[in-house]
C-alpha cells in the first residue's frame, strides 16, 4: 500500500522590535529540534502548524503565546514561502508583528533553548531555511518568489 503524503501548512512569525527579530535557538538534538523541516541547532522565528479551523493570526498568537510568552496585539501576513526537503512539504505563511507585549521566555525548553534579538544586518549563522525565506521576502518587499 502506498503511503499519501500531505502537504502541511505552517507559519512563521517575524516580531520586530527596535529594527531587531526575534529568533530562538533550536535544540541541537533532532528529537527535541521538533521539526519535520529538519532545523535542529538553528536560530528560528517563532511558529508552528496550523490548526484546523484557525486563521493565520489566531495560529501565529497562539503559537507566539506558548513558545515566548509575547502576546501578539495584531500581526498582518507578509509572505507565502514553499519549503521542501525529502521527507516534508510544508507551505509556510510568514507573518510580521511589531505590535506585542511581554518579553520573550523560553517556554518550551526541550525544543527552543533560549530567545534572542538580532539585528537584520547582523543574523546568525545557522538560520532555519523556512524563517530566511521569511526574512528575505520582506527585505525584498516580495510576497511570492520561486
Amino acid at each position: 500500500m502506498e503511503i499519501k503524503k500531505k502537504v502541511g501548512v505552517g507559519f512563521g512569525v517575524m516580531i520586530m522590535r527596535e529594527g531587531k527579530i526575534l529568533l530562538g535557538k533550536r535544540h541541537d538534538d533532532a528529537e527535541k529540534a521538533d521539526s519535520l523541516l529538519k532545523g535542529e541547532g538553528t536560530w528560528t522565528m517563532p511558529g508552528g502548524k496550523l490548526h484546523f479551523h484557525e486563521s493565520f493570526e489566531e495560529g501565529a498568537a497562539r503559537e507566539v503565546m506558548e513558545e515566548t510568552g509575547i502576546k501578539l496585539n495584531s500581526s498582518k501576513v507578509i509572505c507565502v514561502n514553499n519549503d521542501m526537503v525529502d521527507t516534508a512539504h510544508f507551505v509556510t505563511i510568514g507573518l510580521f508583528s511589531d505590535d506585542f507585549s511581554g518579553e520573550a521566555s523560553v517556554m518550551e525548553p526541550d525544543e527552543i533553548t533560549e530567545w534572542q534579538w538580532f539585528s537584520l544586518d547582523e543574523l546568525p549563522a545557522k538560520v532555519f531555511p523556512p524563517s530566511v525565506k521569511v526574512i528575505k521576502n520582506y527585505l525584498e518587499g516580495v510576497f511570492y518568489k520561486q
